[in-house]
Formats: C-alpha cells, structure tokens, sequence
C-alpha cells in the first residue's frame, strides 16, 4: 500500500501541467458562456465545447501516458523473461530427442499388441461362430422336445376326452334305463350320481348338453338318429339319445336326437322357439330336468 502512495506522488509533478491546462480551459469555457448574451448562438456554444472538450482530452493524456508506458515496461520485462528462457532450450531439445524415442519405443509396442488383439479377435470371432452353432443345434433339440411333449399332451388329452365322454354316456345310459324301469328311488340316486359326474368334467372344461323335448331341431347342434340326410322341415326334438359334447367352448360332438317328423305336417311343430339346446341336466325323467349339483 505504501509503495502505491508513493508511486503516485512520484507520478503527481507529471500530470499537475496537465491538470492545470484542462482547468484553465474549462475556465475559459465558463467565461466565455458567461459573458455572451444568452441565449448563446452557435459559435459561442462551439466554442465553449471545444474548449471543455480539450480541457477533458488534455486531463485523460498523462494517464495514457502512464498506461503506455506501464504496457512497455511490462513488454520489456516480458523479453527479459524469454531471453533468459532460451538458455534452457538445448535441454528442452534433449528431452524431446528422449520423447521421441520413447514414443517410438512405445509404438513397436502398439503395434505389437495390436496384432495380438487381432489374432484374440480372429479366436473371439471363431469361438463365438461355434457357440451360436450349438445354442441353434441346443435350440432345435429343444423346439423338437417340447414339439413332442405338446404332441403328447394332444394325445392324452384326446384319450381323456375319450374315456370321460364314455364314462359319461355310459352314466347317462344308467340313467334312462333307470327312468324306464319306473323305480323312483334308482332314479333319484342315479340322477344324483350323474349330476356330480357332469359337474366334474365341466370344471375340466368338458361340458355335457342336452336338447329339450319339443324344441326345434339345430343342425349345427343336433344330429338326427332316426335317420340320414336332412330331417323334414319343421321337425321337432323327441328326445335325447345321447349327450351332446363341448370342450372349453369348442363342440366335440353334437346331440344326438330322436324327433317327431309328425309334427311337420301340421305346420312346423310347435308355437315359439322352445326346446334350445342346454347344458346337458338330469333327472327323473325324460322332459324333467334338474339342475346341476
């Protein structure tokens, strides 16, 4: 801070001339104002520009000065520092000449391990050709495997269908045999005994249907037993011969029915649309229909 101060009053007696010049015209600028007869023409107020102008320009100098001559010393200083700066260049040159050879030293070496990572890359590219190989020949194995096992399993379930849907006919053919013999009782137990039966394959999917006496005959869901080829028009369902079948919604086989081709030729059967085909119910009898348990 001191060597500051005393910088600029070392600098004071070269900018007071300076100072005392711009104050001088800005005096004169004043006074010339002053004594003109306002409101001032145009030559007075150039004047009085010209002179606070100059006064400002001649203020500003000694610090132009001084900032020149602050750049120069710093140039010269600069200088200094370089030239003392070349005596260091030959050991900068010796540790280049060092650098280089190091560096090619060290590309011999790139250029080594470049190679190897070729030839690794070669083996990489082999092995990983070989592994795709065996995850496909793995893969085909394994779509032939599960190929097989879905077969299978086709085939078990056409086998279980078999047996049920003969379990179940079997059971409803113990059941008309039942209502026919007129004994009540056997009647009620087999029916029973059909319900839960049917009730269990329908939670496997396997649903049982039955057609309703005196319901019009469906060909897509009916199959007439009395005879081949199309039933006469406006036939109407007698009985149920044999169940009809569908598993998880899909029809495995329709309903086998007797009709009564009587009911023709007096206008079509009966009035309205009864006797749509049903999920297959059992129980006392013929046109009696219960419920599933």
């Amino acid at each position: 801070m001191a060597t500051d101060k005393d910088n600029r009053l070392a600098r004071l007696p070269g900018i007071l001339p300076f100072l005392i010049s711009a104050a001088i015209l800005d005096v004169i600028g004043y006074l010339i104002m002053q004594s003109s007869p306002h409101p001032i023409s145009n030559l007075t107020g150039a004047l009085v520009v010209v002179c606070v102008g100059s006064g400002a320009v001649i203020s500003v100098m000694p610090f132009l000065f001084d900032a020149k001559a602050a750049l120069r010393s710093e140039e010269l200083d600069t200088l200094a520092i370089t030239a003392s700066q070349f005596k260091d260049v030959n050991r900068v040159v010796d540790k280049i000449t060092a650098a280089t050879a190091q560096w090619m030293t060290v590309q011999e070496h790139s250029e080594r391990a470049v190679e190897a990572a070729q030839s690794v890359s070669k083996e990489m590219i082999g092995e990983a050709k070989r592994f795709s190989e065996f995850m496909a020949q793995s893969n085909d194995r394994e779509k032939a495997a599960l190929r097989l096992e879905s077969d299978k399993l086709k085939r078990s379930e056409g086998e279980w269908l078999q047996v049920v849907v003969l379990m179940l006919d079997h059971t409803f053919a113990l059941y008309q045999a039942a209502v026919r013999s007129g004994q009540e009782n056997v009647a009620n137990q087999l029916t029973q005994f059909q319900n839960v039966c049917r009730d269990t394959a329908r939670r496997m999917g396997l649903v049982a249907m039955l057609a309703e006496p005196d319901g019009a005959f469906d060909t897509e869901r009916h199959q007439w037993a009395n005879g081949e080829g199309e039933p006469p028009v406006g036939s109407v369902v007698r009985q149920t011969v044999a169940v009809g079948y569908s598993f998880q919604g899909r029809l495995i086989r329709k309903i086998i029915v007797e009709l009564d081709t009587d009911a023709a030729s007096f206008g079509g059967g009966t009035s309205g649309s009864i006797g749509q085909t049903t999920e297959a119910e059992s129980g006392p009898g013929p046109s009696d229909e219960l419920p599933l348990a």
